[in-house]
């Protein structure tokens, strides 16, 4: 008797402990126990799921398929999923999808069959694999293109030499103007393939030691004649900004096009931020974030309020040749020369935004070494951690979501999840208990961030809320009111900033 006591203790030693979500259902489906990480996994409290069929952790699709397998291998004994690992689909209970990979294994207890799944959410590999497939895609572009590039270039040589050649020896009246015309075009022809060097990282660049609030200054200043009195233009620059090495015509002209694609998604006028930041890539959390090496940086971001880009115009934006306006308005070279030249200065590009709400670019580039006394802190030797307090995270991305999940787990705090503002309230209002919200501001729904905290500060006076977002600054259609009332934690932050943020707001939470 006391061995079986001992058996079910080791078995719910061992289910409590398994990162990886476990299931046990009946020959019917029906589900008779799970571990915490499989109701955290599928965002269902444990008394939800007991009792439950497994049916409700898939996709339709799925959960037919899975009832033809299950009563094919009771019939037959057949082993078709049996043992085998797998790529499938899970569902979450607010009706989101998501990929795992699922193990099934099968005993009997009393006679009666059962089956244990072990089900490994692949989120982030699977965002990882696209991201470095989006890499390898504008690599390969990039090589193509540098080849397209050179080859052009040798038969433009040919071209305008010989046009220069019939000028100089005497064109009559006539043929001058077809040869000027074809000058033209061949010089315009010579640019062309000049930004697709850059794109492909072949352009010679002349590095020198640069303040980048000087550049940034000086190109507002010509940004200033052309937009007009309906654009509200503003600069966020710290005293202490490091120095970088980077080429000047290159930066301004990937400066200007990024201000002048702002204007353009700002047909009406609207709000323009540039921003520049000492960043540390210090963590491993960080670097995934931003696809980024550790080390010093200098953030120059381009913030708007404009119309935003769809999830695919995002994924495409760098591909040389891909544009969302006219075709008569430009060859989509302009971002595509963006990124060539900051990869090429050693740096990276990031892009953050979302449909009618506006766009956010960051541009890092390498930071010359720090004098000192000059730049971030020291990084902590030790994090301040919590107590198991319950933290309620609300974003709609699900690789970041995740991420964030992942480290403030580390942190020694307990996690819900949400993966919007509107279903956030909805937890709140339905009772969980939770100690603060860590929300980002830009969302889909009815609720963004800012709302979610203004609901939060009537109904719920005694919960703290820490917002974050992948803009710069707040250009986003908000308002100075919340601005002052939260203070953004912006996206890229590093894992002592969240840590010493959450400390902060929970010392307060005591002090009240």
């Amino acid at each position: 008797m006391n061995n079986g006591k001992e058996d079910s203790a080791v078995l719910h030693a061992i289910l409590e402990a398994a990162v990886d979500a476990i299931v046990v259902s009946d020959q019917l489906g029906k589900i008779l126990r799970a571990n915490p990480a499989a109701a955290e996994l599928f965002q269902y409290d444990l008394a939800e799921m007991i009792g439950q069929s497994v049916n409700m952790l898939m996709p339709r699709a799925m959960a037919d398929m899975h009832d033809r397998f299950m009563s094919h291998h009771i019939e037959t004994g057949e082993k078709h999923i049996i043992g085998i690992g797998r790529e499938v689909e899970g569902q979450r209970k607010d009706r989101s999808v998501f990929p795992l990979h699922l193990s099934v294994g099968h005993s009997e207890v009393g006679g009666q069959p059962i089956f244990i799944a072990i089900l490994h959410d692949l989120t982030l590999r699977k965002a990882t694999e696209d991201a470095l497939a989006r890499s390898q895609r504008l690599d390969a572009i990039g090589q193509m293109t540098g080849g397209i590039a050179h080859d052009f270039n040798n038969q433009l040589t040919v071209i305008v030499g010989n046009l220069e050649l019939l000028e100089m020896r005497g064109a009559d009246a006539r043929q001058l103007p077809l040869i000027k015309d074809a000058l033209e075009s061949a010089e315009l022809g010579s640019d062309l393939t000049s930004r697709l060097m850059i794109f492909a990282s072949k352009s010679h660049l002349k590095p020198e030691k640069t303040d980048l609030r000087q550049v940034c200054l000086e190109a507002l200043a010509l940004v200033r004649r052309t937009m007009g009195p309906t654009f509200d233009i503003k600069t966020d620059f710290p005293d202490n900004l490091d120095s970088v090495m980077v080429d000047l015509v290159h930066l301004k002209s990937a400066l200007m096009n990024l201000v002048l694609n702002a204007r353009d998604a700002m047909a009406e006028g609207g709000k323009l931020l540039l921003s520049l930041q000492n960043v540390t890539i210090d963590d491993t959390y960080m670097a995934q974030e931003t696809d980024i090496e550790a080390g010093d940086y200098v953030r120059l971001s381009v913030s708007d309020n404009g119309g935003g880009m769809s999830p695919e115009a995002q994924r495409r934006a760098f591909e040389p040749f891909f544009t969302t306006k006219p075709k008569s308005d430009g060859a989509g070279l302009g971002l595509a020369m963006v990124y060539g030249f900051v990869r090429q200065s050693g740096g990276h590009v990031t892009l953050y935004s979302e449909l009618g709400l506006g766009t956010s670019f960051g541009l890092y580039f390498p930071a010359l070494a720090r004098e000192a006394g000059h730049g971030a802190a020291e990084i902590p030797s030790t994090l301040p951690r919590g107590n198991r307090q319950s933290i309620l995270i609300v974003e709609d991305n699900p690789k970041v979501r995740k991420l964030s999940i992942e480290r403030i787990r580390d942190l020694g705090y307990s996690i819900i999840a949400a993966n919007s503002g509107d279903q956030a309230y909805q937890i709140l209002k339905d009772g969980a208990k939770v100690d603060l919200v860590f929300s980002d501001v830009v969302m889909p729904g009815t609720l963004n961030g800012y709302d979610l905290a203004a609901k939060i500060a009537l109904e719920f006076p005694k919960l703290k809320v820490l917002l974050t977002s992948g803009y710069a600054s707040d250009v986003i259609k908000t308002g100075l009111a919340h601005e002052k009332r939260h203070k953004v934690l912006h996206k890229p932050y590093r894992q002592s900033e969240l840590a010493e943020r959450l400390q902060a707001l929970f010392a307060a939470r005591s002090a009240d």
